[in-house]
């Protein structure tokens, strides 16, 4: 089962997302796809993913952005495969910039996100990880949010897919979706 979290002010309906759960229902694979509209707060944001974890047998954690951050402590905490897509390596310094009122991309609803989130985010980070190999990371070096060798040295001795230009969606997802699929352990 793999559990896809969005990242910050995306959902569900993002194009990756999207895509990977189409290419999971193609494959006969549709009930081994969650992808939930996370909380703003990351402390309820962790407490649902934790709670679908527990119901559906999770296996692998997927992650865009702050949902590669929330993956790399799901996967480190419940010995899962983390699938890491442009992560942020260390959310609470760089959403700070964030605080504020922000709207959700896809329903438009209004959140403040709040220093109490940037501190529930400094509680979950990760600062060694116990087992790299169990990590998978896709960036692109033209990622205008986030800086991708800040990533690579994060996860070191994880499984890295380093491509050229692109920028943070990670424009070349569809390309990846059936190796996605594989590396959680489906064939």
């Amino acid at each position: 089962m793999i559990l896809y979290l969005h990242g910050f002010t995306s959902g569900p309906q993002s194009n990756k997302a999207q895509a990977l759960g189409a290419r999971m229902r193609e494959r006969g694979l549709g009930d081994k796809f969650l992808s939930p509209q996370l909380p703003a707060s990351p402390q309820a944001a962790i407490a649902l993913a934790e709670d679908l974890i527990a119901r559906h047998g999770i296996t692998t954690v997927a992650g865009s952005s702050l949902g590669g951050y929330y993956a790399t402590y799901l996967a480190e905490t419940h010995d899962l495969r983390g699938m890491l897509v442009n992560p942020a390596v260390v959310a609470h310094l760089s959403l700070q910039k964030y605080i504020g009122p922000q709207r959700w991309l896809y329903s438009g609803e209004s959140f403040d996100f709040t220093m109490e989130h940037v501190e529930q985010l400094r509680a979950i980070a990760i600062p060694v990880l116990a087992k790299p190999e169990r990590f998978w990371l896709l960036v692109e070096e033209g990622d205008e949010t986030l800086d991708y060798r800040d990533a690579v040295r994060r996860y070191a001795g994880a499984r890295h897919t380093v491509l050229p230009g692109g920028d943070h969606s990670f424009t070349r997802w569809n390309d990846y979706l059936d190796p996605i699929i594989e590396f959680a352990g489906f064939r």
